[in-house]
């Protein structure tokens, strides 16, 4: 730890900085040589950062850089792009109130507050480098239930490639600690994980299942293509989740952020994720496939059957979406025993980039009712979008798409689209709004305040806009 106060009318103010060694088992595999990264406090000694490689847009699968420390007060960084010269760099997302100077062939900049953001030089969205300057994580916590890894590299008990966690457990990842695993909740109530800790290349990342009082915080997931489905995190049939100071990389196929589904009273806020499919996704379906092929050889039903989703909350997100949707509701369901989602909502987020080239899956924010789910209460507020590189800003559809519903929804009735920003780059496609019969309609859609390229929308053209059949009661103001 670096620190260093001034003393100003009796007070003191202090700049404290946590910088985090990378353990000698990585040092040459895990590293990006695309940039330096050097950090300290106003005036005091410059210490290195370790670039973390990171694979990113299931696509291309390039590698750009992460860098990560905590601070308090202020703090200044350099740093400089070692192959090839530059002429500009930007930060994203635009809503960053950082400005780089630049010195030559060093950029510098002072940070004031906690921030997660990126840097690209000339415009190089693929190689570029994620810096995460957090707030310091609450220390260690005290008792006998505290599970404790300190730096360095741990692995997984032998025959398992997750750590399992017991119900009441205090899990605690010290800075420089790196878990080259997944964490297995299946089952568990009261336990909290916490800590500036990575999990490096795990998977499945962390997997709820039938848990409750659940919380998340500060750290720091990495995965490759490694593994298909390799997300962030899965929350199922669980309750009472709280999930805050995330952050998380993702590059394979289906590999969300945060993928929701049956769950209640979840609260996801103050994360940061680049992912290669939906950022984050709320959905009504039990199981993923794989999982409930497995469950259905096993011939034992579910004494405690999944119901429905409802009052999911997604705050102070920062969002970098290489395939898929940003905010997504809806979709997959279960026919035999059909679900509602309910009560969701999306607030103040930044989306710096989005691409989807399949029409189906296109939408910064999108809904979806099939499977014989219904969909009410969901809002977006206070919702900015940088670039569209491909894909749509609206996509609200209550239907039956054959390449992966059996039945149609129930339709969607009720959603606020409120305070919503997109600048109009990239090359985006209509938005769209659209039902399927009177039984499957999209029923009381509200845009307030929506501005493209810095205009107000007014009109569905205006804001290109298609609306279809089964769409009753739209309101543009």
């Amino acid at each position: 730890m670096l620190a260093s106060s001034l003393l100003l009318g009796g007070a003191a103010l202090a700049d404290t900085l946590r910088t985090y060694s990378v353990p000698p088992a990585l040092l040459y595999s895990a590293h990006n040589d695309d940039f330096t990264v050097r950090v300290r406090t106003p005036g005091g000694e410059w210490r290195d950062v370790y670039e973390y490689r990171v694979q990113v847009d299931t696509d291309t699968k390039q590698n750009a850089s992460m860098v990560y420390f905590d601070f308090e007060g202020s703090v200044e960084l350099e740093v400089l792009k070692n192959n090839g010269r530059f002429d500009q760099v930007l930060v994203a997302p635009l809503s960053s109130k950082v400005r780089p100077q630049r010195v030559g062939a060093v950029v510098r900049m002072t940070l004031t507050r906690p921030e997660r953001f990126s840097l690209q030089f000339d415009d190089d969205r693929l190689h570029n480098l994620h810096i995460i300057a957090g707030k310091p994580p609450a220390p260690r916590p005290a008792g006998d239930d505290v599970v404790y890894f300190e730096p360095g590299v741990h692995t997984p008990p032998p025959g398992l490639d997750y750590f399992p966690v017991k119900s009441g457990q205090r899990v605690y990842l010290e800075g420089g600690a790196v878990l080259k695993g997944a964490f297995d909740l299946n089952g568990v109530t009261d336990v909290k994980i916490s800590g500036r800790g990575l999990l490096w290349d795990p998977g499945r990342g962390i997997d709820l299942d039938k848990a409750s009082n659940i919380e998340i915080s500060d750290l720091i997931l990495v995965n490759s293509d490694r593994k298909d489905a390799a997300r962030v995190m899965n929350i199922r049939n669980s309750q009472d989740v709280s999930v805050h100071d995330l952050t998380g990389f993702t590059s394979g196929k289906w590999s969300d952020g945060i993928n929701i589904s049956t769950s209640r009273r979840v609260k996801i806020q103050d994360c940061y994720l680049r992912v290669s499919d939906d950022a984050v996704v709320v959905y009504a379906v039990a199981d993923c496939p794989i999982c409930r092929q497995k469950a259905a050889q096993t011939g034992i039903p579910d004494p405690n059957p999944p119901g429905d989703t409802a009052d999911i909350e997604v705050r102070n997100m920062r969002l970098w979406v290489d395939v898929a949707h940003a905010l997504y509701v809806g979709h997959f369901g279960d026919n035999a025993d059909p679900r509602t989602i309910r009560n969701i909502t999306f607030d103040n987020i930044d989306v710096a980039n989005l691409d989807e080239d399949d029409p189906d899956w296109e939408g910064v924010m999108a809904i979806y009712s099939g499977d014989g789910t219904l969909i009410r209460d969901v809002t977006f507020s206070d919702i900015r979008v940088d670039r569209i590189e491909e894909g749509k800003l609206i996509n609200i559809v209550a239907g039956n798409n054959p390449r992966y519903n059996k039945a149609p929804g129930r339709g969607i009735d009720g959603v606020t689209l409120r305070d919503v920003t997109f600048t109009g780059e990239g090359l985006p496609s209509a938005s769209i709004i659209k039902g399927l019969s009177p039984q499957t309609a999209v029923k009381n859609v509200t845009i307030e305040n929506l501005r493209i390229g810095g205009k107000p929308i007014k009109e569905p053209k205006d804001g290109d806009i298609a609306i279809g059949s089964d769409v009753v009661g739209l309101t543009i103001r």
